[in-house]
């Protein structure tokens, strides 16, 4: 089952006061960028956020969970934390902190 558009936009528009956001449609469903960085991907409506410390930090106890067949686990977040833009904004900001920074793009 594919993602629906209406499902990135929202989750893209929650996730803005963590600074440049946007979302990439890649084979049905989306790729979710801050800072030109990868931090989260939506799959059959639902949303994993790649992991590190300061996102479990701010989680808790994380629901790990592969996005997709054959990917390694994510954070599962759960639908009734995606209303709260703050904390997922915070959530989003944390986590492109803690990525290493986009390989230059050979020519």
């Amino acid at each position: 089952m594919a993602t629906a558009q209406s499902t990135a936009d929202y989750l893209t528009g929650q996730m803005a006061a963590a600074g440049p956001v946007h979302s990439r449609k890649m084979f049905g469903e989306y790729a979710i960028y801050c800072d030109d960085k990868m931090v989260a991907a939506i799959c059959d409506d639902q949303l994993f956020v790649k992991p590190t410390e300061p996102g479990r930090q701010l989680i808790g106890t994380p629901d790990e969970v592969p996005p997709y067949h054959s990917a390694k686990p994510y954070y599962r977040i759960p639908a009734d934390r995606w209303d709260d833009h703050d904390w997922l904004s915070q959530l989003i900001r944390v986590t492109a902190d803690a990525l290493p920074a986009p390989k230059p793009k050979r020519r």
